[in-house]
């Protein structure tokens, strides 16, 4: 049985979590559920797709990753599954365009065959709304669906893999990126490839130079480095560089080969 990767961002205060993760299993007993992530920022697509990006390269080939961001939740926008090299389970709505930089599509489905879960109860005249948790009705069966090893036909008709939605979002080795997204610490990651060192950045206004790690400079100081996921970040040593630089998402980011003046 392939293992479904779960991300959302539902946070751990309500149950829903709990909800999706007991629909996998009721579908697909005995299946290994890993959690990723669930307190991201909600509805805040680039920094999943982040850290879908920063997630995928470590995980098995043939694993499900069901990602459940979904701002568009009943609206018009698809529900989908996505094959590469592992099964990409969630909204139609660019959440795993960087992932899918790391590993492309090769078919895709629309989820329109899917059989929500029975709840089960007692109390008359009542039933669950099916418009707004589709985390629940739609994209968790489907994932344990496809954790069964099960037909992907069965969920829906095949579309073609040029109407998949990709958000506006380009790596580049530079000089010219910007700021994709923030982590929890308030380090701004960046859309460039590289860091080299000696070099410097121009953000905000300010020239930081790059180093290997926040122990180069003093506590304090910013700098820029080349971040756990291969992109180039911003941080504070000791602090958070998106509130002491004034940094936002889409801010332009300039490499330079030449370090900051007087160093």
């Amino acid at each position: 049985m392939r293992p479904v990767f779960f991300l959302s961002d539902f946070g751990l205060e309500d149950p829903y979590v709990g909800v999706v993760k007991a629909v996998l299993r009721e579908r697909a007993p005995g299946v290994k559920v890993v959690d990723l992530a669930h307190d991201l920022p909600p509805q805040d697509l680039r920094r999943v797709a982040y850290a879908l990006f920063e997630a995928v390269p470590y995980l098995p080939e043939g694993a499900v990753v069901l990602a459940v961001v979904d701002p568009g939740v009943g609206t018009s926008r698809r529900a989908v599954a996505v094959w590469g090299r592992r099964w990409y389970v969630g909204p139609d709505n660019g959440l795993f365009s960087l992932a899918w930089l790391l590993d492309p599509p090769r078919r895709a489905f629309l989820l329109e065959r899917v059989l929500p879960p029975f709840p089960q109860g007692a109390l008359p005249g009542w039933r669950p709304g099916e418009a707004t948790f589709h985390g629940r009705d739609r994209f968790a069966p489907a994932a344990a669906h496809l954790a069964l090893g099960l037909s992907p036909e069965a969920l829906g008709l095949e579309v073609p893999l040029e109407s998949l939605k990709r958000l506006p979002l380009a790596l580049t080795p530079g000089p010219e990126g910007e700021v994709l997204t923030f982590d929890r610490f308030g380090n701004a990651i960046t859309t460039l490839l590289q860091a080299p060192l000696g070099g410097s950045v121009e953000v905000a206004g300010r020239r930081l130079p790059i180093r290997r790690t926040f122990g180069e400079v003093a506590a304090g100081e910013a700098l820029a480095y080349l971040g756990s996921a291969g992109l180039l970040e911003i941080a504070v040593n000791g602090g958070s560089a998106r509130e002491a630089l004034g940094l936002r998402e889409g801010m332009p980011v300039r490499l330079l080969l030449a370090p900051p003046p007087g160093l």
